[in-house]
């Protein structure tokens, strides 16, 4: 199918006094699935939209199977756009529907047909050729938009949100069935959202932004452990990391992580990164999967104890959220994620540690990881 590549791509608005899109590069492999995820207003939509053509770009260049497309017309890149409201027209049949884009590059009406039942059976729409629009569900609706896209046979597909109008049960199935169709079609897929647990069970991998900068770019699993900034540390996961701003401290050669009201003593391994910090500010961070009751888990090479004590219990099944304050720390609230089989209470005290492995330090300055 094709590669993309993006080489100091911008977008600037005239009249912004900041770019929408700044600096972004990244390398697309043939066949890859990508993820474009971040907050409201970071501009994932307007770079998918750079790379279909329906914007232009201020300076760099667009890249498809090694060819530059930055002066190309929508129409001429070899695209497919499955949009966020279907754009499906209400007054045409799903046949005459998946068929307008075929007839209006004289394909001929044998060549139509095969394609259109070809795509249907793999959508499971095959019943639904003679309906119109206004007489099927949502998730009807989004399986016709994709397979108007499946049917042109095109390099690259593109999703903008394409699973934002369906109830939760439907995304979690519409999804299963994209990264199916993915493998199906082994074709080069990049897929917009701002669903960050979409993003991880969907991508290959994943371009995390905030305010038209690329963070990260990066495997799922990756994004999740080694974070390269406070932001994608904070931004992937759920519930998100726990932070706490602090210092270094040597108490003789014991190397501490001090707050306001609390310490305690890191790992020596830990000591040559974080001795540039000692008396500093530096961020802690941690997340709710790898911080742990001691009365429950002996066996875990964990940080030095720590009491806590729970101020919200949130059971949501097979596992719960726990809340809390650490002792002497009762401004500051943060999250404990664990089995649903240990039955506790507000107001209960826990002596806790974090899996060494999994501490986690960011610059206060940069908010770059140090560790």
């Amino acid at each position: 199918m094709a590669s993309i590549q993006l080489k100091n791509i911008r977008k600037v608005y005239p009249g912004a006094e900041s770019a929408t899109i700044a600096n972004a590069n990244l390398d697309i492999k043939d066949k890859e699935f990508i993820v474009l995820v971040g907050p409201s207003g970071c501009g994932k939509s307007t770079l998918l939209r750079m790379i279909a053509g329906l914007e232009e770009i201020t300076a760099g260049e667009m890249m498809i199977d090694a060819t530059k497309v930055n002066d190309l017309s929508p129409k001429d890149r070899d695209i497919a756009f499955v949009f966020q409201n279907y754009a499906l027209y209400p007054h045409m049949t799903v046949f005459e529907n998946m068929a307008f884009g075929l007839k209006l590059r004289g394909t001929p009406k044998e060549k139509i047909e095969a394609a259109i039942n070809e795509a249907a059976k793999t959508l499971n729409i095959e019943h639904l050729l003679d309906r119109r629009p206004k007489d099927m569900s949502g998730g009807q609706r989004q399986r016709v938009a994709i397979g108007r896209a499946i049917v042109r046979n095109p390099k690259v597909f593109l999703f903008d949100e394409p699973l934002s109008n369906l109830d939760a049960s439907l995304r979690v199935q519409m999804r299963t069935e994209i990264r199916k169709l993915h493998r199906e079609l082994a074709t080069t897929m990049v897929y917009v959202t701002h669903d960050q647990i979409e993003a991880m069970t969907m991508g290959d991998r994943i371009v995390v932004l905030k305010d038209g900068e690329v963070m990260q770019f990066d495997t799922p699993i990756n994004l999740f452990n080694n974070p390269q900034n406070k932001f994608v540390a904070g931004f992937i996961g759920s519930p998100s990391m726990n932070f706490l701003n602090g210092h270094i401290h040597m108490d003789g050669d014991k190397i501490q992580f001090r707050s306001e009201d609390m310490h305690f003593s890191l790992p020596s391994a830990f000591k040559d990164k974080l001795l540039p910090y000692v008396d500093k500010k530096i961020v802690y961070g941690f997340r709710p999967e790898y911080i742990y009751d001691k009365a429950h888990e002996a066996d875990k090479q964990l940080s030095e104890d720590v009491k806590i004590k729970i101020t919200t219990v949130e059971p949501i099944g097979s596992e719960t959220y726990l809340y809390f304050s650490y002792l002497g720390c009762p401004d500051n609230t943060f999250c404990m994620r664990t089995s649903s089989q240990h039955a506790y209470q507000i107001g209960d005290i826990l002596t806790v540690g974090v899996d060494i492995d999994r501490l986690r330090f960011f610059d206060f300055e940069t908010e770059e990881r140090v560790i």
